[in-house]
């Protein structure tokens, strides 16, 4: 039986993103890193990085991020009584970063809180949002995935450092009720999310609070992680596609993280799709984890690519192992 897509939605009303000022080639980093532009393109297609500076953190980020994504949906901070920020890189270890976006914004009590799932965050902090939107605890929403991933990288390993940068990526949704039958109808469709925490040594941070009292540095088993994200992300997308009874000559727009470009052809190859209907930002920003999903959404919104009524599939897969996958009409 097809699962009946809900009637009440919740629907993106804008979108939003922050980049750190400086921008980093590959010729640049082989300067200090054991590596060169030859090396790095082949193996991720990356081109360039953001790397926050000092005086930017994951909050400020996520602070420029959410007030353009207002700025689009034509409201202010005021209007949001709910904030899920995905990040594994917070500002502090508590408070939650998402009450320093609460406070920036202007938003005046509500909920605000953070969700750690690594590169899957954002989808994680989108299901928990729109679950959140649809049971009435919230009208509307921030969900932001932001990152400053270059504090825990370790710059003697090349082959984890050069992967990732900085960003953040934010959208506000509202709830809008479909009439019965419209198909065309936008919003959240359905979200599936996975995780498996035996696959904990493949992709981690080596401390913690808890653990070392350190914030540790990022510890990658690159060729396994590459095998279950091409795997566990086909099957996602085909879990929420059946769900909803639609092939993936449905889609007009995969939003994939933003992990690695053969990852990204692995994944549409496995699913027969075009290349055309990929969104790739992974040359120009690298693995940006939580903030990856939402930073190339808002770049293909805002360059024209992504029209209103088009169906998306946004997908992740970060360390843990989390997974997941969503449909949108946006």
């Amino acid at each position: 039986m097809t699962f009946q897509a809900p009637a009440t939605r919740s629907v993106i009303l804008g979108t939003g993103s922050a980049l750190p000022a400086k921008r980093v080639s590959n010729a640049e980093l082989a300067e200090t890193v054991d590596t060169s532009d030859a090396w790095i393109t082949e193996r991720t297609g990356i081109k360039f990085r953001h790397i926050a500076a000092p005086e930017e953190t994951t909050g400020t980020l996520a602070i420029a991020a959410a007030n353009k994504a207002l700025e689009a949906a034509g409201l202010t901070g005021a209007d949001i009584d709910l904030i899920v920020l995905a990040t594994a890189t917070p500002d502090h270890t508590f408070p939650a970063t998402a009450t320093k976006v609460q406070s920036a914004i202007g938003m005046v009590g509500g909920i605000a809180f953070d969700v750690a799932a690594v590169c899957s965050g954002f989808l994680y902090a989108l299901g928990v949002a729109d679950s959140m939107l649809r049971t009435g605890m919230a009208r509307r929403a921030l969900v932001i995935g932001a990152e400053t991933f270059s504090r825990i990288l370790d710059w003697e390993d090349r082959g984890t450092c050069v992967l990732f940068g900085d960003g953040a990526g934010a959208v506000v949704l509202g709830l809008e009720t479909a009439a019965e039958g419209d198909s065309a109808a936008r919003g959240i469709l359905t979200t599936q999310l996975h995780a498996d925490g035996r696959h904990h040594d493949l992709l981690y941070v080596d401390g913690g609070p808890s653990s070392t009292g350190t914030v540790g540095k990022v510890r990658m088993k690159g060729r396994e992680v590459f095998r279950h994200a091409v795997v566990n992300l086909a099957e996602v997308m085909e879990q929420v596609l059946h769900r909803l009874g639609l092939t993936s000559a449905d889609i007009d727009w995969v939003v994939p993280h933003q992990a690695n470009a053969r990852i990204l052809d692995a994944t549409a190859r496995k699913l027969g799709l075009p290349p055309e209907k990929v969104v790739v930002t992974v040359d120009q920003h690298a693995n940006t984890s939580a903030a990856s999903v939402p930073l190339a959404l808002d770049t293909a919104v805002r360059d024209g690519r992504i029209q209103r009524g088009d169906l998306l599939v946004l997908e992740a897969m970060g360390g843990g192992l989390t997974w997941g996958a969503a449909v949108i009409r946006y």
